[in-house]
């Protein structure tokens, strides 16, 4: 606990500066930088999604663990799998635009393959039908991105892509690395910001006509 509070600085900065990198390009080598001193750094913040969306997953999913196919999406340094192999899931794939990322993931040993994809800009290789979930941040800072994001999940709910089946509220997502970050409720979550879990059915497509996330 020492250790990762004499650490909080140092990511708060470099969280800090992360935030602000708009061009993909600067952001993946950011990441590729980044990928040695990831974990230790998320620690210091308390980062809890993987555990939260892993704990939403597991809920939903009908069926012996072992059983269901899993992709992790921006998968990082393996984060999410460390936790999906503590419940059960044994057969999990993950793709990255970070090559250094990937390299952390890798080193787990918990993954059946790694791909390089960038999302966003190519079609994800396993174009399947299934469950998705997705997590992001809800504090003020993000909330233009959380907005442009529910309006993509409305649109593909609309179109009868996806089927939404869990929207779940999370007060302490994290610890603040900023005031503008932070906004005023900070002071009742403890330093924390907020964030938000969503599950959703994504309806199979046609065979010959793979579906572009």
């Amino acid at each position: 606990a020492q250790e990762e509070a004499g650490r909080l600085p140092q990511v708060l900065a470099r969280v800090g500066t992360s935030h602000g990198i708009t061009d993909l390009a600067c952001k993946l080598r950011f990441y590729d930088d980044w990928a040695p001193e990831y974990d230790q750094d998320v620690a210091a913040l308390k980062y809890r999604a993987p555990r939260l969306a892993v704990d939403c997953l597991s809920q939903a999913l009908q069926g012996p663990p072992h059983d269901a196919l899993i992709l992790d999406v921006a998968c990082g340094t393996g984060l999410v799998a460390v936790e999906l192999q503590a419940r059960g899931f044994l057969q999990v794939q993950g793709v990255d635009g970070s090559p250094e990322m990937l390299k952390q993931a890798r080193a787990r040993g918990l993954y059946h393959h790694l791909s390089l994809c960038t999302l966003g800009q190519e079609p994800l290789p396993y174009p399947k039908g299934g469950l998705v979930c997705l997590t992001t941040r809800t504090n003020p800072s993000n909330l233009p991105y959380k907005e442009a994001l529910e309006a993509a999940l409305d649109s593909l709910e609309q179109a009868g892509a996806w089927e939404r089946l869990v929207t779940q509220p999370v007060d302490h997502w994290e610890l603040a690395t900023s005031e503008q970050e932070s906004g005023l409720a900070t002071c009742a979550n403890d330093g924390f910001i907020s964030g938000v879990i969503y599950l959703y059915r994504k309806q199979e497509t046609a065979q010959g006509t793979p579906q572009r996330d």
